[in-house]
């Protein structure tokens, strides 16, 4: 059969891009359709410009370190506009580049919601293409509750363009979204209060690194309440009205849901094709990312595999490689390194300690607990955590976690240990870097006692 493409994609996100760019190299003819904006999540409305938002809010704390190292500081001001603008130029700047990606791979991009109708075809703006194969990568989208008055709350995706900083703001979740958002306003100087329907906060984490977060937000004003929800949400003059709960009621200038992200697959016709998802309509594939319809691909968010931007890319270059490249590449999804932009920050890789025991049974754990150096003039009670979790079989380290400053950036060199399948003998046989915080995973030597 001839078609208009060799390959259609879905979505112009991290891992569309990277798989439209890769085919493209190995010849094929590729078309894009977005019906927003080039980038994605990740960079339109995720983690580029949340992390803007964080180095932005940091400075508050970084202003009253100064002064413990002898440096005067004198009237602080904070313009919320200022840094929206800001952020707003740098997203501009970034979806042009990805748009020049495109462009120079020779990929056409179309504008427009494109729609499955059949195995080889789609419709974006009531036309029709066909493709030998079709890559759905759409992302996700924030997704809510149907709570009585939820249309006066706000997501992620608002947060980012709101015309003002709240004086105080409600946020609901406990995952990595909700803690780095409370983060973000309260170092800005909003009042924050951060409610969660469970037990602890940042569940599928490391048990410590959950503890420590948690206190570590008290500790820098957040009112953090546990097995607390909202049954129910009133605009008022000020804001918002919140019924809690335990019955009680809470008002606030704003009230923002982070209660996760569900696979963006509503109303895309894979039905049509014989596409099959699972109930919370994440689409369903196999370990080369195949659908259970032999034309259709799906990576990234909208398989909810593991939903980081990292990964989009690596199963969207994996696909290009196999389907086009004939190059048979599988994504692996083991020893994943991911971070966390809470403040502190947290770095993460492997299995979690309860994981750890669930699959190895006998495992030692090594952890250390102590004040940056950075802090020991600055006046922050901050402390930071580092845990090992080993194998004892194996003495294979299969766990790495940390809490802490820098802790995104040190857990990338630990990921690669880690994901290599080091020992615990080969990080204490590796030189320290003194004075640092990394330097902690090479230096523990005491086992913690079995709890």
């Amino acid at each position: 059969m001839s078609f208009d493409y060799d390959l259609f994609v879905i979505g112009a996100g991290s891992g569309g891009v990277r798989a439209s760019r890769i085919a493209a190299g190995f010849g094929a003819k590729v078309a894009v359709a977005e019906e927003y904006r080039v980038g994605g999540t990740c960079v339109i409305r995720g983690c580029v410009p949340k992390k803007l938002l964080v180095y932005a809010s940091h400075f508050a704390e970084d202003f009253e370190t100064a002064e413990g190292y002898g440096w005067s500081v004198g009237e602080r001001k904070f313009n919320w506009q200022t840094l929206i603008a800001r952020k707003d130029a740098e997203i501009d700047r970034l979806n042009g580049l990805y748009l020049k990606t495109l462009e120079g791979a020779g990929v056409q991009l179309i504008d427009g919601r494109a729609v499955i109708t059949g195995p080889n075809s789609v419709s974006v703006g009531g036309k029709t293409y066909t493709a030998s194969k079709i890559l759905v990568a759409v992302g996700g989208w924030p997704s809510i509750p149907d709570v009585p008055g939820i249309e006066h709350a706000i997501t992620s995706n608002e947060a980012l363009h709101l015309d003002k900083l709240p004086k105080d703001i409600v946020i609901v979740g406990g995952g990595y979204i909700a803690v780095e958002f409370a983060s973000i306003f309260a170092g800005m100087g909003s009042k924050v209060t951060l409610l969660y329907r469970g037990e602890q906060i940042m569940r599928g984490f490391d048990d410590d690194i959950r503890e420590r977060l948690a206190k570590e937000l008290v500790a820098k004003g957040i009112d953090l309440r546990l097995q607390t929800n909202i049954t129910a949400i009133a605009e008022t003059a000020q804001g918002v009205s919140l019924t809690l709960t335990d019955g009680s009621v809470l008002e606030t200038e704003k009230v923002m849901y982070a209660t996760g992200r569900s696979p963006k697959t509503e109303g895309l016709g894979l039905d049509a094709a014989g596409v099959a998802t699972t109930k919370s309509g994440a689409i369903k594939v196999d370990e080369f990312s195949k659908t259970s319809c032999d034309s259709i691909y799906a990576v990234g968010d909208v398989t909810d595999r593991v939903q980081l931007t990292p990964v989009a890319i690596k199963e969207g270059h994996a696909f290009a490689l196999t389907v086009f490249g004939n190059i048979a590449v599988s994504p692996e999804h083991d020893a994943v390194p991911s971070a966390v932009f809470s403040q502190p920050p947290i770095g993460t890789v492997g299995l979690t300690e309860k994981e750890a025991r669930a699959k190895y049974g006998d495992i030692a754990v090594f952890v250390s607990d102590f004040k940056p150096m950075k802090h020991t003039l600055g006046g922050s009670s901050e402390r930071a955590f580092t845990k090992l979790i080993v194998d004892r079989a194996t003495d294979v380290v299969v766990g790495a976690h940390m809490i802490g400053m820098d802790a995104a950036e040190i857990i990338q060199g630990i990921g690669i240990a880690v994901k290599a399948g080091l020992t615990k003998a080969q990080f204490d046989a590796t030189v320290a870097v003194h004075p640092s915080s990394a330097e902690e995973f090479v230096l523990m030597r005491t086992e913690r006692a079995a709890s």
